[in-house]
């Protein structure tokens, strides 16, 4: 008898998707900022209190945006966690900017904040953090650093819909703030972003930069007769179609979340004895975090090999996935960036993580069947 596959993602659908998008349809309305496009920018402004938020066609655009509106010359430095997704750094690489990396905190994995102010230069013009997994980054820090020293603070928070630092959303509390919508994420559009803007002039020129560097909407608002080019910009916008389809995502929202987290929490408790066991390490969230289930991850006991446990589950039918090659190590990261300090985390970290599979419709029952092959496998590879 064949074994039941389990999927690393399985994206999910609130089944009013494919109806917001007949609706669009019909509506004669396909291309960008249409009703649906506002709808989302009216709940992302209300649920995470920033002045102004932008759908764009990925979180890597709302990145590249960020970097526009920081006017980002070449030869400036941000100052960024290598254990990302390339788009963190690739946004100001664009520029011309070098991505300066520090390495990340033992707990959460997310960017060390007693690591960056010694990677500040005379050129460092921002500090971009991830909130990896959905959990924040120790943000009062990292925006005391900034006001210090003059610096810009951009959230990639691709990973942290929904999610909270001391109750306020991650995403509203730096200068600008980047979502992904992506289909491996919680809330989804296949692809997809968001900016949010927390500066009321930065809003302004977001808009314009979206828009291939038009005033465009201040035509549509009647603010101006007609619209012309302003300044340098590029077609950021999602069709229609999509933000259709992300509505009736964001409607559900705090459902999905709900949903994610008592799986999360399932997986939590099922791997407790496996820790006890001093065969993996779980996840670690500080008190002032609220963070989304966007992913469980384990961290692999030293000496573990991650791919023969890889190999193990496949053979169960089981898909699990390891994250992010450190982006120091890459030849992109070699090329166009310098790193500042040690990398001992980051490098031993990396090689050790290994992610399990987390989707809405995951039942107990395949959860402990995880558990239990992955936990035989780490049985026999430290006896």
């Amino acid at each position: 008898m064949s074994k039941e596959t389990i999927l690393f993602n399985r994206p999910f659908m609130t089944g009013k998707e494919l109806d917001y998008i007949a609706q669009a349809k019909f509506g004669n309305m396909l291309a960008g900022d249409g009703p649906f496009t506002k709808q989302c920018h009216r709940w992302l402004e209300s649920h995470t209190g920033c002045n102004k938020a932008l759908l764009t066609h990925s979180c890597t655009a709302a990145l590249e945006m960020a970097a526009l509106l920081l006017d980002i010359q070449p030869g400036d430095e941000v100052i960024l966690p290598s254990f990302t997704f390339v788009s963190t750094a690739n946004a100001f690489v664009l520029r011309g900017a070098v991505p300066v990396f520090v390495d990340i905190r033992p707990d959460t994995l997310n960017l060390d904040e007693r690591l960056i102010e010694a990677a500040i230069t005379s050129r460092t013009k921002a500090i971009v953090p991830v909130h990896y997994a959905g959990v924040a980054c120790e943000m009062d820090t990292i925006l005391a650093i900034a006001h210090k020293h003059g610096l810009a603070v951009v959230e990639d928070a691709a990973q942290g819909v929904m999610s909270t630092y001391k109750g306020r959303a991650l995403g509203s509390l730096g200068d600008l703030g980047a979502f992904s919508f992506h289909e491996t994420k919680n809330v989804i559009s296949g692809e997809g972003g968001a900016l949010l803007a927390n500066n009321p002039a930065m809003g302004l020129r977001a808009e314009i930069i979206r828009e291939k560097g038009t005033d465009r909407s201040r035509f549509f608002r009647g603010e101006v007769d007609k619209y012309t080019w302003q300044e340098v910009g590029s077609s950021f916008l999602p069709g229609e179609m999509t933000a259709a389809f992300l509505w009736a995502q964001l409607e559900e929202a705090q459902s999905i979340t709900n949903r994610r987290l008592a799986i999360w929490e399932h997986y939590h408790g099922a791997l407790a004895e496996l820790e006890l066991q001093g065969l993996l390490r779980r996840p670690i969230v500080p008190e002032n975090c609220q963070h989304n289930a966007h992913m469980y991850y384990v961290l692999l006991a030293p000496g573990i090999e991650r791919q023969v446990v890889l190999d193990k589950l496949k053979s169960h039918a089981i898909y699990a996935v390891f994250h992010y090659v450190p982006l120091h190590s890459s030849p992109g990261g070699v090329r166009y960036g310098r790193v500042h300090g040690s990398m001992e985390i980051t490098d031993g970290y990396s090689e050790r993580l290994l992610r399990l599979p987390l989707w809405l419709g995951l039942t107990n029952e395949q959860q402990d069947r995880v558990v239990d092959v992955l936990g035989d496998a780490l049985a026999a590879l430290a006896t």
